[in-house]
């Protein structure tokens, strides 16, 4: 028996429940993995209030680190003692458990494992925003919502090294330095009443080339508005809810734009492209082309206090779980 984190029905934070379940022995293709840290990310919190439903009872979290304990049939491509991390793989917030091969990959020795652990989802969503979905070129401007966020700090770093203009957005005023201080050449808050204007005015009036909006429906609207014709608006978040329904004429009004909502499981989809989008973090991690929030520890048990930790917007360290 392993200790994991169940909910039986969708809520807050109170809804995350302690208990004891079965691990069993890895089958063909699996292995298992004593977890070392768990990542705590937003789309957690999606699935918890039932934004995501899933069938319940839900052990809940998709990322994490951890160290392979054991080999199922014909697995050979790792070892017993291997240090490994994964995302995208569902029922994450357990201290042990079983896990296709072919999801895992091997960390390098020179990252730290919290905060692959807290961050892996973050990193790999930040290299298909800036190189699969849209290589974000030399010379381009984008709008980065949340670049006081964990993805969004990310992000921002990363196209700056790129060589665009990044005009950054945050919640809260005391958030502009920590923007700037990722690399934003420009931040405004969401909620300025010029906020249109102001980014217009950056861009020398014709528009930026991409939106990479996280914050969804109170952003949805204004985001369009800042596209050049035939910009791209990539609705990759719901940190204020979904987005109301959409007026697809309003895309043509706006300048025949492109609109995209993507999810991480769709572009790693193959083992290369997951080893290719998570080996490019690693590198980033590395190199300091990317330098993620600190992280906060908690204990397994404790998932509900992270939760409440990431969910606080005044926070900006990233949770991660610790069975």
């Amino acid at each position: 028996m392993t200790q994991a984190i169940v909910v039986h029905e969708y809520g807050g934070p109170e809804q995350l429940c302690v208990e004891s379940v079965e691990v069993g022995e890895p089958g063909p293709g699996e292995v298992r993995i004593r977890h070392t840290g768990i990542g705590v990310n937003y789309v957690d919190t999606y699935f918890r209030r039932g934004l995501y439903p899933a069938t319940l009872p839900y052990i809940i979290g998709d990322q994490a680190c951890g160290v392979v304990e054991a080999l199922g049939p014909g697995v050979t491509s790792l070892a017993v003692g291997d240090r490994v991390a994964y995302s995208s793989c569902a029922n994450a917030y357990v201290a042990a458990r079983l896990v296709p091969a072919e999801l895992l990959v091997r960390l390098p020795d020179d990252v730290d494992e919290m905060v692959v652990a807290a961050s892996l989802t973050r990193g790999m969503t930040a290299e298909y925003l800036l190189f699969r979905l849209h290589a974000l070129a030399r010379g381009e401007t984008c709008v980065v919502y949340a670049a006081a966020g964990g993805t969004g700090r990310i992000v921002c770093q990363w196209a700056k090294h790129l060589g665009a203009t990044v005009i950054a957005t945050v919640g809260a005023a005391e958030k502009v330095a920590v923007a700037r201080e990722a690399g934003a050449d420009h931040v405004l808050l969401n909620d300025d009443p010029d906020f249109v204007a102001r980014v217009r005015g950056w861009s020398g009036g014709r528009g930026v080339d991409v939106v990479y909006d996280s914050v969804g429906r109170d952003t949805f609207s204004q985001s369009l508005a800042c596209l050049r014709p035939r910009g791209l608006m990539v609705a990759y978040g719901n940190a204020s809810g979904p987005p109301d329904p959409l007026d697809v004429l309003a895309l043509a009004r706006h300048g025949s734009l492109f609109l995209t909502r993507p999810r991480l499981p769709e572009y790693v989809a193959t083992r290369a492209e997951l080893e290719l989008c998570a080996g490019r973090y690693f590198d980033a991690l590395a190199s300091g082309i990317v330098r993620p929030h600190a992280t906060q520890r908690f204990a397994l048990a404790d998932a509900a206090a992270a939760h409440v930790h990431l969910e606080d917007r005044s926070t900006l360290t990233m949770p991660v779980l610790v069975p």
